[in-house]
């Protein structure tokens, strides 16, 4: 038994503040079952109603919750609260894209794996399904290999986009097999997508911060960028976006349907509504990125916008990239106008993708494996997202804000507005951390006391305390 003096915390206290760190170091994780309250209070060799006292003050910690019948588990969100970064406000007005030069630089060291991997968003090899896709691709190779060394039929495999036609319907998504069509990833799609709906010199709104590659995509077709006020926790400014049509052209809305890089906000059906409504009445496409979509936390994947838009003009883009194998490069769009715009924009850009890998994810695709195969990420996300944030509430300076994500795989910190993030990059990249600064989602000046994190290696000592060591450097960066 523990001595206690009169000075010392209650004992349940203490045997709570046990079960939190260990949470903390992650020996118990999101959704494991804790030990009954009776193997509690025998492990720790106390009363039973110490060992209520210590389970219902972690419960009202949010550490644990109990389940009917079946007992205490971790909670998937057992840390404090961080507030969220702030609402954007961008300057109203398009401007050019210049993000090249230094995106490159960064993933030139994103892709060396000497750098602690926290700054690309490219989930490991051990958490998608390649080599069971590559085992369909041997197959396909032995039986069809010949039948399949050809150039693709431009639209791309029409089992392959059966598959994808019978997914998005049960989202409410009716679009037919020949309304696919399948791209070199998703980066091309959006390529295509923009090439129907604009001319170098247009002006494109855009979420505010955003993924740099899509502002890569921008800068590469001469396009200009509006960004727009977006909310983490919302999306984007419904007002805002009416207001910025009513005032100037716009040639194209390119917004994520779920989980946005880097925000990783989900927003919700009635604002997506809200925004198709504002552009159909200004005439303006929509084109969305729906690569995070799969990748939700909860039980209920986000609908993208062409489910509830059904008949708006919305080009919709995605690819496997994320949950499957980023070398296979496959991806697709679906649009229910600009059918022969889009056909001779693919034609004119790749001829067609690559038949075999086309071939071997439809045979994955209906071997039923995608669904138990999301069902795993999913949860390996999530536990990362959940510790990744832990580390970070333990570790950066208390004033700095973080994201909330309930899908993806990034996160979003905001410091004080005197921080600079590169210079905590140049320090990072001292002692082999890699990162990816705020300033890259914008083609504007700002962000520059952000940062993005990405959760999507598994989780190991190095990355955690590489996380632990950034925010001792963003300590001292701020004395």
């Amino acid at each position: 038994m523990d001595q206690r003096t009169s000075s010392s915390p209650p004992l349940y206290e203490d045997l709570a503040a046990r079960v939190t760190a260990l949470v903390d170091a992650g020996v118990l994780r999101p959704g494991m079952r804790a030990p009954s309250v009776r193997a509690f209070a025998s492990q720790h060799q106390v009363s039973l109603t110490t060992a209520v006292q210590a389970y219902r003050l972690l419960e009202d910690r949010g550490v644990l919750e109990a389940r009917p019948k079946s007992g205490f588990y971790v909670t998937q969100r057992s840390h404090r609260q961080r507030a969220l970064p702030t609402a954007s406000q961008p300057p109203q007005r398009a401007r050019p894209v210049a993000v090249s030069s230094p995106v490159f630089s960064v993933l030139s060291y994103a892709g060396d794996p000497s750098y602690a991997p926290l700054g690309c968003a490219l989930p490991s090899a051990s958490l998608l399904a390649a080599e069971r896709l590559d085992r369909h691709l041997a197959r396909c190779a032995r039986v069809h290999g010949r039948h399949y060394n050809i150039y693709a039929d431009p639209h791309g495999d029409a089992e392959l986009r059966g598959q994808i036609s019978e997914r998005a319907l049960r989202l409410g998504h009716a679009v037919p097999p020949d309304g696919v069509l399948i791209t070199n990833g998703c980066t091309e799609a959006l390529n295509i997508a923009l090439g129907v709906t604009t001319k170098p010199g247009d002006t494109v709104a855009i979420e505010s911060p955003t993924y740099f590659g899509l502002l890569q995509v921008l800068e590469a077709r001469g396009l200009r960028a509006l960004e727009l006020p977006t909310d983490p926790a919302s999306g984007v400014d419904v007002a805002a976006l009416d207001k910025a049509l009513g005032t100037r052209r716009v040639a194209a809305c390119l917004f994520a349907s779920s989980f946005n890089n880097p925000l990783g906000t989900r927003t919700d059906d009635a604002r997506k509504a809200a925004i198709i409504r504002v552009l159909t009445r200004h005439g303006v496409p929509l084109i969305e990125d729906d690569i995070y979509g799969d990748i939700s936390f909860g039980d209920d994947r986000p609908r993208p916008f062409a489910a509830i838009g059904p008949n708006a003009d919305i080009i919709l883009c995605s690819s496997f990239s994320k949950t499957i194998a980023p070398g296979y490069r496959i991806g697709w769009l679906a649009a229910n106008r600009r059918h022969d715009e889009i056909l001779a924009a693919k034609f004119a850009l790749s001829l067609s993708g690559a038949a075999l890998p086309q071939k071997a994810m439809a045979d994955f695709l209906k071997s039923g494996g995608y669904d138990a195969h999301l069902r795993r990420i999913r949860k390996a996300f999530a536990d990362n997202v959940d510790r990744m944030r832990r580390v970070v509430d333990r570790s950066f300076p208390t004033d700095t804000r973080m994201t909330d994500p309930k899908g993806g795989f990034v996160l979003w910190l905001e410091l004080p507005e005197q921080f600079n993030s590169d210079a905590l990059y140049v320090s990072a990249i001292r002692e082999r951390i890699c990162f990816v600064p705020g300033g890259l989602f914008t083609a504007t000046s700002g962000y520059r006391n952000c940062l993005r994190l990405s959760c999507s290696h598994d989780w190991d000592a190095r990355i955690e305390r590489s996380v632990a060591r950034l925010g001792e450097l963003a300590h001292e960066l701020l004395t």
